[in-house]
């Protein structure tokens, strides 16, 4: 595996609170990592760092075979160079059905004779896709008669339907039954096979599940790394974010 994105050296302050410190790790394609850490560890912040939304203070976040600084590129340039993001709240269009929304999302030329051209092909992209996300019986039903989960799915089919190399997702798992957990797990470790995925999640079980990279963040810096049994066990992950067991007194 060879390394998609390089996060070398960076760091971020808002009004005097570094929440980002001198922050470095490397995510290969394909790879299925997760980034897990208390509040205020600085997750969402990377997650903004990487796809523009904030600038870096200090340091450089680079992409790609060409190595491209993502620091120099606007969202837009960012995103049209392979990289999506998926929000803790799904932000489908609710009125739209299954089938519509993963059509609007699916990359494409967007002349509109061409898109008026290649409708049927369209249609039969977007339910391929609506397959691998487990919506295929759905797709002509209103986005907003889906359930929470379901939604959950229907925004990680529009971020695969824009054909990134890097998805970035956050809590996915947020809201979901145990059945529906269970198959964002599978998707997940599917679209890992041939993507690079970053997940930010608290969910330890489903964490576990994912059988993949861990990475803690704590005050903005990576703490430790690894398989989540081997984090789970270091003592500074224990005391600042898993906590110790309390004993009983003699």
């Amino acid at each position: 595996m060879t390394a998609l994105l390089e996060v070398s050296g960076v760091s971020k302050s808002f009004d005097g609170f570094k929440a980002i410190d001198n922050l470095s790790l490397s995510v290969a394609e394909p790879e299925l990592r997760a980034i897990i850490g208390p509040n205020g560890a600085g997750k969402t912040t990377f997650m903004d760092l990487v796809t523009g939304k904030t600038r870096p203070d200090t340091g450089s976040i680079r992409y790609g075979e060409l190595s491209r600084d993502l620091t120099r590129l606007s969202e837009a340039q960012i995103a049209r160079a392979g990289i999506g993001r998926k929000f803790q709240q799904p932000t489908v269009f609710e009125d739209q059905t299954v089938v519509d929304n993963l059509t609007m999302a699916l990359a494409s030329p967007r002349n509109p004779l061409t898109v008026l051209l290649r409708r049927p092909d369209r249609r039969a992209r977007a339910a391929e896709v609506a397959e691998r996300v487990g919506l295929q019986t759905h797709l002509d039903h209103r986005a907003g008669t889906l359930s929470h989960g379901q939604k959950q799915w229907l925004e990680i089919g529009m971020l695969l339907a824009q054909e990134p190399r890097l998805l970035l997702v956050d809590e996915p798992a947020a809201g979901m039954t145990s059945a529906e957990r269970e198959r964002t797990t599978e998707m997940l470790v599917e679209a890992a096979k041939d993507h690079a995925v970053v997940v930010i999640e608290h969910d330890m079980e489903f964490v576990r599940r994912l059988k993949c990279r861990v990475t803690v963040l704590h005050e903005g810096r990576a703490l430790a790394e690894g398989s989540l049994d081997h984090v789970c066990a270091d003592p500074r992950v224990i005391d600042v974010y898993l906590g110790r067991p309390e004993t009983a007194d003699a």
